[in-house]
């Protein structure tokens, strides 16, 4: 009978995730030295050779293959019981490690971890700033357990198998202008379309925002944005605005309470929304998940309360059920 570690089963599937070494050294806390070891006792416990080389670096057998697909059960077994066994002592206990963009950290994870620090100090929660896009595959492996991200209308985000992606809550977009600027005045919904003059500030080329920006001013406005300007610090894009350099679309979670050099204003053609989505791995939760999301959720119904934000329905990936967390009613600077 073959014996196989689990341990080792686990950098096996975090390396036909991220496909080197030294992406599984650097994801796990490791060196590549002591990955390279535990594979290659992973080997001699299989009895087969999991790897070959390729080029600089070393591919997967068809093999290591077959035993990375045994891999992601075996572990995926290990973990539900984990998760049952700590349901079944009602002992809420654990790490639960949260990623989002900024604005998403901010104002729904920074609030929750509080609230989880009063009501279950057991529970030791960790915070950062991540895309959604560099998070995924730590989601998917284990190593986050949930991540907030953003999509807007017009953009929606891929639903990768194995994932739950619940919608927390959605804002409409706002065009953000320079207080002395001609449209500023009236407080009227400014038209995208007579912006076509003006310098646009976003955020970095391939970001949702950016894709969104320039797609808003070709669909209402029928025109190529100038977007001279990009930064993902929601900060840079409003001291540009402030300064008269740029106009920008921004959500309201990124904006002041109060700025007298900022004219915020609704979009006159159509409602461009964008919505925070809380993903999380289509797995048993452990209770210091399920009550970290609940967290997350009840901050969501306080902002909701102050009408800066809007929970709303739970959305599910292809294949996966609702989750059961989410219910239906750190980089610089404010992240879009």
């Amino acid at each position: 009978m073959v014996a196989l570690d689990l341990r080792r089963l686990r950098f096996l599937r975090e390396f036909e995730e991220r496909g080197t070494l030294g992406a599984v050294a650097a994801a796990l806390g490791y060196s590549p030295s002591t990955v390279s070891q535990q594979l290659a006792l992973l080997e001699k416990e299989a009895g087969a050779r999991l790897f070959e080389k390729a080029g600089r670096g070393v591919r997967l057998t068809d093999a290591g293959r077959l035993l990375a697909g045994h891999a992601r059960v075996l572990l995926s077994a290990a973990e539900a019981a984990e998760a049952d066994l700590a349901a079944l002592s009602g002992d809420v206990r654990g790490t639960v490690r949260a990623g989002g963009l900024q604005s998403a950290a901010r104002r729904l994870l920074v609030p929750a971890v509080a609230r989880m620090a009063a009501d279950h100090p057991r529970v030791r929660a960790e915070i950062f700033e991540l895309e959604l896009e560099q998070a995924l595959p730590g989601v998917r492996l284990g190593a986050v357990d949930l991540v907030i991200g953003d999509e807007y209308d017009g953009h929606p985000r891929p639903r990768p198998a194995g994932l739950r992606f619940a919608v927390l809550h959605e804002e409409p977009l706002k065009v953000v202008l320079p207080a002395a600027h001609p449209l500023a005045g009236t407080g009227a919904p400014v038209p995208i379309a007579v912006l076509r003059s003006d310098v646009w500030t976003a955020s970095d080329e391939g970001t949702g925002h950016h894709a969104m920006v320039v797609g808003t001013c070709r669909s209402l406005g029928g025109y190529e944005p100038d977007l001279r300007h990009r930064s993902s610090d929601a900060d840079v894009q409003l001291e540009l605005v402030r300064v008269g350099a740029a106009v920008a679309l921004l959500p309201p979670l990124t904006l002041p309470a109060d700025d007298p050099a900022l004219a915020v204003r609704d979009v006159a053609e159509a409602a461009v929304r964008r919505r925070l989505v809380v993903v999380t791995r289509d797995a048993p939760e452990a209770p210091a998940l399920t009550a970290f999301l609940a967290a997350v959720t009840d901050q969501a119904s306080r902002i909701q309360q102050g009408g800066s934000a809007t929970p709303v329905r739970t959305d599910t990936a292809a294949g996966g059920d609702p989750h059961p967390g989410v219910r239906s009613p750190t980089r610089r600077g404010r992240r879009t």
